[in-house]
């Protein structure tokens, strides 16, 4: 890939961002990340485990496939994604937001998250997510019910 052809502030690429993501377009997904970019989120986290998917990514081709392909095949439904705020620091940007959505087995979706992306010569380098992985849990597989794939 050649420079990137969007903004160079990293707050301006984290919204450009979020707006990728939920047009779940690839080619904009993927010239926002750089190629061997990753993406941290706590081991055996719900969203993971339900998909039988590694808990992070690794390079911008994982990354990719994960939000347009197998976000949408546990999350189904209803999607809501409301930031609550957005901090940034030089090339570090923290966004925090709830997402709300019908999940493939018909129970509802309720989590707050916190994502920081730190950004290198215009493009995503890394993303380290953070959410309630005890109450995403109960919310994905029940209260007291054992984490499993739900989706093949």
């Amino acid at each position: 890939m050649s420079q990137p052809p969007h903004a160079t502030d990293p707050k301006a690429i984290v919204i450009q961002a979020w707006q990728a993501f939920s047009n779940r377009d690839p080619a904009q997904i993927a010239d926002l990340f750089h190629e061997d970019a990753e993406w941290i989120a706590p081991q055996g986290n719900a969203t993971a485990v339900a998909l039988g998917y590694t808990s992070g990514m690794s390079g911008r081709a994982s990354i990719v496939r994960f939000i347009t392909e197998e976000f949408g095949r546990l999350f189904v439904d209803e999607v809501q994604s409301e930031f609550r705020g957005m901090f940034a620091d030089g090339n570090v940007v923290i966004v925090e937001q709830r997402l709300q959505a019908r999940l493939v087995n018909g129970r509802r979706y309720d989590n707050l998250y916190c994502f920081v992306f730190v950004v290198e010569d215009g493009r995503i380098r890394q993303v380290r997510e953070y959410m309630d992985t005890l109450g995403g849990r109960d919310m994905v597989f029940g209260p007291g019910e054992p984490a499993r794939q739900l989706v093949a």
